[in-house]
């Protein structure tokens, strides 16, 4: 719930004395010094209010029009000074407090093209045009809308509580991060010179990897580099049946998927993080014709700067030989059309604000993860030279994650239609953590 003004508490005199009670207690939980869980407790119903309008109403990368203006109007109703269209619809909320260090918390606006089968009651039914016209579902299936939902609580627990802190607050609404663009716009459209520049800049990510209520955290690499390519492969389109007259492209992706695995296995130094798939072959219309080029969809994933130089320049090395190997006269094309830096925890800070946590929830709810090999554009703001500590939130039902761990099997994971974060447990932990750390950090 918001916390209560003076003009509130007056007209609340006209109501019977159990409102009136209520009303002065709500206003006191904010106005006296109290345990932070009694501080989530408070706002909790309106931080689930959120995530709920939030699930049912997604939007996609780029177009989070409606859900950047709640997000920006909360927030401008808290007292934070808002400015909206920052790189597109990012939102930028600023809180001053006095002398002090500058931290920024960051939280991601989009969701996905995934058709929800959740079977939630509040499950998403969206539907819209993507950016090719055609008609696609709309799911938060990676937990942006819980993500916005613990920062907007988060806001209203320290613009109530400014004698714990002190410095200057900065929320980031990203949009885009599905896309890898978002971050890399909002600095384009200066993020780090028209507002303060964040000494330390934090955020969080739920996933069924953890149980709901714990809080995974760790020091080092947590995501991996991310490079995606297209690559084009041209030959010479034909008749099945006359393959001689032909030089076929389809052969040439064939053994280009080949030979690329062999780049991880065979050129790669061992024990080095490294992954190549090609998600997808695109080619030919017909069983009978053979086209004049097909198209390989690759991702590219790392930790260090080293490897990912190495794989990139091997994947065009190869694509190249074996096009030339077949006797195509044209070059392949080689699309760098999406890439990020990997995600890289402060040491320092993150044993700091592991210990914070720990002090916050209990050490039997903070665990040291692994880094994954998933990617996020989080990176493009610690690039600029700003510390980062970006931690895991639980978000799997407790029981059914202990009953999956001993079946050895995985429950659904971020992007699928049937991803269900444990919302009650997991908000009111992604809200405990962020305040804790907020006020670790603004002293």
């Amino acid at each position: 719930m918001q916390p209560t003004s003076t003009p509130d508490i007056m007209r609340a005199t006209m109501k019977p004395p159990y409102s009136i009670l209520l009303v002065l207690l709500t206003a006191c939980a904010w106005a006296q010094p109290s345990s932070l869980t009694t501080e989530v407790e408070t706002i909790y119903p309106d931080a689930h209010a959120v995530y709920l309008d939030l699930h049912q109403n997604p939007e996609l990368s780029s177009h989070e029009i409606q859900t950047a203006q709640k997000l920006a109007g909360r927030l401008r109703d808290l007292g934070y000074a808002v400015t909206e269209h920052v790189g597109g619809t990012g939102v930028v909320a600023i809180l001053k407090n006095g002398a002090g260090p500058s931290v920024m918390l960051r939280t991601e606006l989009d969701g996905l093209p995934v058709e929800e089968k959740t079977g939630l009651a509040y499950a998403s039914k969206v539907r819209t045009k993507d950016d090719s016209g055609r008609d696609v579902p709309v799911m938060h299936a990676c937990g942006h809308d819980l993500h916005m939902a613990s920062l907007f609580a988060t806001a209203a627990i320290m613009a109530h509580s400014k004698s714990s802190w002190h410095g200057t607050l900065i929320l980031v609404g990203q949009p885009a991060e599905e896309t890898i663009s978002g971050a890399k716009k909002m600095i384009e459209d200066g993020l780090m010179t028209r507002f303060p520049r964040p000494d330390v800049a934090v955020a969080l990510h739920v996933g069924n990897q953890l149980p709901a209520g714990k809080i995974g955290v760790g020091s080092g690499y947590r995501f991996s580099n991310a490079d995606s390519l297209r690559i084009t492969i041209y030959g010479k389109g034909g008749h099945a049946s006359m393959p001689n007259r032909t030089i076929d492209p389809i052969v040439i992706a064939a053994r280009v998927v080949v030979t690329l695995q062999t780049i991880v296995s065979r050129e790669v130094k061992p024990g080095e993080v490294a992954v190549i798939t090609v998600g997808y072959i695109e080619a030919g219309t017909k069983n009978n014709i053979i086209p004049d080029q097909a198209e390989l969809g690759i991702t590219v994933r790392s930790y260090k700067p080293e490897v990912r130089k190495l794989m990139l320049a091997a994947i065009e090395r190869i694509t190249k030989a074996e096009t030339n190997a077949a006797g195509a006269t044209q070059e392949p094309e080689i699309e760098h059309y999406e890439a990020t830096d990997a995600v890289y925890n402060d040491p320092a800070l993150a044993r700091r604000l592991q210990g914070v946590l720990e002090s916050a929830l209990g050490k039997d709810r903070v665990v040291v993860d692994d880094p994954g090999m998933a990617s996020e554009d989080f990176s493009y703001f610690t690039a600029q030279g700003v510390p980062s500590f970006y931690f895991n939130l639980g978000g799997a039902d407790p029981g059914k994650y202990a009953e999956a761990k001993s079946a050895g099997t995985n429950l659904p994971s971020n992007h699928s239609p049937l991803f269900a974060p444990d919302v009650n447990p997991a908000l009111h932990t992604g809200i405990e953590a962020e305040v804790a750390v907020l006020r670790n950090l603004l002293q």
